[in-house]
């Protein structure tokens, strides 16, 4: 099929497709192609995904040149489809070569991540366990187009780091429903916070050497509530004592009211 072009260019120029012959060509406008893209993605629908990114033109011969946001849409779904392919090299090369806004960032560090797990656990023959992984990500850290420079720490981010810690320091045995609210504060799910404060009071009886309970007691924290706002503060509705049980620090804290405790 022969592809003309008559008119002046414009940022909204339609875009033909490149079909079979014998079929009949379909037209999209940047705005449509995106749309198309993200829809599918989200759906998960790959194989019509890479289907339909096939009939797409390549940049060079398009009718006009996407703006960035489109152009990211369209990036982003060949970045998912070379992972769902297992074409690992062509998904890092994606990956490195576009900045993509922070939107995109955390699927497409999970790409990222989950495509280097795979590798190493092809050449290990085995899975990898948290060890493994972590040197994974210490050999291969997350390049600056997906990433916005912040801290992490076990793909946590140090703001949801620190929220975790200072409620652990007021209470290391949260309920589901705190749990629930932390995970809507952090930005985590509630199995990573559960799994967080398991693996912290792990630590903790390691270091303490007894094997007991961190040092924490009800009657110095009586019945903690946790909320939070959203930007992820910490206010405490119920709290009698302003001293960590397990630091021993004193902690900075809100009660219900707004006023320090």
């Amino acid at each position: 099929m022969t592809l003309t072009q008559s008119g002046p260019t414009s940022h909204n120029a339609p875009q033909r497709l490149r079909l079979a012959p014998g079929q009949t060509a379909m037209i999209f406008t940047p705005e449509q192609v995106a749309c198309m893209c993200e829809v599918l993605l989200q759906s998960g629908c790959m194989d019509r995904l890479a289907g339909f990114l096939r009939t797409l033109l390549p940049p060079s011969l398009s009718f006009s040149s996407p703006c960035p946001g489109e152009q990211e849409s369209v990036l982003k779904a060949k970045a998912a489809v070379a992972f769902h392919q297992g074409h690992f090299a062509d998904l890092y090369t994606l990956l490195e070569g576009f900045p993509f806004s922070p939107c995109s960032h955390p699927l497409l560090q999970q790409l990222w991540l989950r495509a280097h797990y795979m590798e190493a656990e092809r050449q290990r023959g085995r899975p990898l366990g948290a060890v493994g992984k972590y040197r994974v990500r210490r050999k291969f850290p997350l390049p600056d187009t997906i990433w916005d420079g912040e801290e992490t720490s076990y793909c946590f981010k140090e703001k949801s780091r620190s929220i975790l810690r200072q409620c652990y320091c007021l209470n290391p045995y949260p309920s589901t429903r705190e749990k629930r609210e932390l995970a809507a504060a952090t930005g985590l799910t509630s199995t990573q916070v559960s799994n967080w404060f398991k693996n912290r009071r792990q630590r903790d009886r390691t270091t303490d050497g007894h094997g007991s309970k961190p040092r924490y007691s009800a009657r110095n924290t009586a019945r903690i509530l946790v909320r939070f706002t959203t930007v992820g503060r910490c206010m405490f509705s119920s709290v009698s004592s302003s001293v960590c049980q397990n630091c021993g620090k004193g902690v900075a804290m809100t009660c219900s009211t707004g006023t320090p405790v």
